[in-house]
C-alpha cells in the first residue's frame, strides 16, 4: 500500500468504528430511554428524591441523544449531550444513592459517548460555525 493512501485507510477504519459505537450506543439509549418513560425506574427515582419529572426528562434526553447519534450532522453534539446525561447519572449513583456498583454502567457509557464526541468533534465545530454566523 502506498504511504499516501495510508491516512485514508486509517480515517475510514476510524469512521467505521465510530459508526459501530454510535449505532450500539443509540440502541442502548433508545432501550434505556423507553424504560425510563415506563414504570421500570419509578422506585429508583423515588430514592433520588427529585420527583418523577427527572425520570421523564432523562428518558427524553436519552431517546433524543440516541436519534442524534444516527444523524451525521448531529452525532457529535448528541454524543456530547449524552456525556452530560451520563455524568449526571454517575454523580447521582455515587453521591445521592451511594451505589458505586450502580455507577459502573453510566461511567462506561460516558466514556464511549466521550470517544464519539471527540471523534466527531468536527461535526460540532461545523454546527457552531453554521449557527455562529
Amino acid at each position: 500500500m502506498a504511504d499516501a493512501a495510508r491516512p485514508n485507510v486509517v480515517r475510514n477504519v476510524v469512521n467505521i468504528a465510530l459508526w459501530v459505537v454510535q449505532v450500539l450506543l443509540a440502541a442502548y439509549f433508545v432501550h434505556s430511554g423507553v424504560s425510563l418513560l415506563g414504570d421500570d425506574f419509578v422506585g429508583k427515582f423515588d430514592k433520588i428524591g427529585s420527583g418523577q419529572w427527572l425520570r421523564y426528562v432523562t428518558g427524553v434526553l436519552e431517546i433524543a441523544g440516541a436519534l442524534g447519534l444516527l444523524v451525521p450532522v448531529l452525532c457529535g453534539l448528541a454524543a456530547l449531550g449524552l456525556v452530560g446525561v451520563m455524568a449526571g447519572a454517575v454523580v447521582t449513583e455515587l453521591f445521592v444513592l451511594h451505589d458505586s456498583d450502580g455507577a459502573v454502567l453510566p461511567a462506561m457509557l460516558l466514556v464511549l459517548a466521550a470517544v464519539v464526541a471527540w471523534g466527531r468533534r468536527d461535526t460540532v465545530r461545523g454546527l457552531l460555525q453554521r449557527f455562529g454566523k
